[in-house]
Protein backbone atom coordinates (compact mmCIF):
# COMPACT_ATOMS: atom_id res chain seq x y z
CA UNK A 1 0.00 0.00 0.00
CA UNK A 2 1.55 3.49 -1.05
CA UNK A 3 0.53 4.90 2.36
CA UNK A 4 2.74 2.51 4.23
CA UNK A 5 5.95 3.27 1.52
CA UNK A 6 5.10 6.83 2.48
CA UNK A 7 5.40 6.83 5.97
CA UNK A 8 8.33 4.07 6.26
CA UNK A 9 10.06 6.38 3.60
CA UNK A 10 9.73 9.51 5.69
CA UNK A 11 10.52 7.49 9.27
CA UNK A 12 13.44 6.38 7.60
CA UNK A 13 14.81 9.47 6.07
CA UNK A 14 13.89 11.93 8.84
CA UNK A 15 14.29 9.68 11.96
CA UNK A 16 16.70 7.23 10.93
CA UNK A 17 19.01 9.74 8.49
CA UNK A 18 18.75 7.11 5.71
CA UNK A 19 19.65 4.06 7.16
CA UNK A 20 16.86 1.14 7.98
CA UNK A 21 18.76 -2.00 7.05
CA UNK A 22 15.16 -3.85 7.09
CA UNK A 23 14.44 -3.13 10.74
CA UNK A 24 11.64 -0.53 10.63
CA UNK A 25 8.21 -3.24 10.64
CA UNK A 26 5.19 -2.17 10.28
CA UNK A 27 3.55 -2.88 13.63
CA UNK A 28 6.37 -1.77 15.65
CA UNK A 29 5.74 0.44 18.11
CA UNK A 30 7.54 4.04 17.41
CA UNK A 31 7.24 5.35 20.90
CA UNK A 32 8.04 2.20 23.05
CA UNK A 33 11.06 1.62 20.38
CA UNK A 34 12.21 5.33 20.96
CA UNK A 35 11.98 6.24 17.09
CA UNK A 36 9.86 9.11 17.61
CA UNK A 37 8.68 11.08 20.71
CA UNK A 38 6.37 14.01 21.12
CA UNK A 39 8.42 16.09 18.48
CA UNK A 40 8.47 13.58 16.00
CA UNK A 41 4.90 13.16 16.51
CA UNK A 42 4.83 16.79 15.71
CA UNK A 43 6.61 16.27 12.73
CA UNK A 44 4.72 13.61 11.70
CA UNK A 45 1.58 15.23 11.63
CA UNK A 46 2.98 18.00 9.98
CA UNK A 47 4.06 15.21 7.29
CA UNK A 48 0.77 13.75 6.86
CA UNK A 49 -1.28 16.90 6.90
CA UNK A 50 0.99 18.23 3.73
CA UNK A 51 0.77 14.67 2.14
CA UNK A 52 -2.33 13.95 2.17
CA UNK A 53 -4.50 17.16 2.42
CA UNK A 54 -6.20 16.16 5.83
CA UNK A 55 -5.80 18.08 9.54
CA UNK A 56 -5.00 16.22 12.43
CA UNK A 57 -7.18 17.42 15.08
CA UNK A 58 -5.20 17.21 19.06
CA UNK A 59 -7.56 14.56 20.22
CA UNK A 60 -6.42 12.22 17.25
CA UNK A 61 -2.62 12.71 18.69
CA UNK A 62 -3.33 9.39 20.77
CA UNK A 63 -0.98 6.00 20.06
CA UNK A 64 -3.99 4.33 18.58
CA UNK A 65 -3.28 6.68 15.68
CA UNK A 66 0.39 7.21 15.64
CA UNK A 67 1.94 4.16 17.23
CA UNK A 68 3.04 2.42 14.07
CA UNK A 69 3.30 2.72 10.82
CA UNK A 70 0.09 -0.09 10.17
CA UNK A 71 -1.99 2.90 12.64
CA UNK A 72 -0.76 5.64 11.03
CA UNK A 73 -1.74 4.25 7.56
CA UNK A 74 -5.38 3.37 8.62
CA UNK A 75 -5.62 6.71 10.46
CA UNK A 76 -4.84 8.42 7.61
CA UNK A 77 -7.09 6.45 5.39
CA UNK A 78 -9.82 7.10 7.46
CA UNK A 79 -9.27 10.92 7.68
CA UNK A 80 -8.99 10.13 3.39
CA UNK A 81 -12.18 8.17 3.10
CA UNK A 82 -10.00 5.78 1.41
CA UNK A 83 -11.15 1.68 1.92
CA UNK A 84 -11.04 0.09 4.53
CA UNK A 85 -11.94 3.61 6.74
Amino acid sequence: MQIRTDIRDFLIENFLYGQDGGRLKEDVSLLETGLIDSTGILELVSFIEDKYGVTVNDNELVPDNFDSINKLAHFILKKIGGPGS
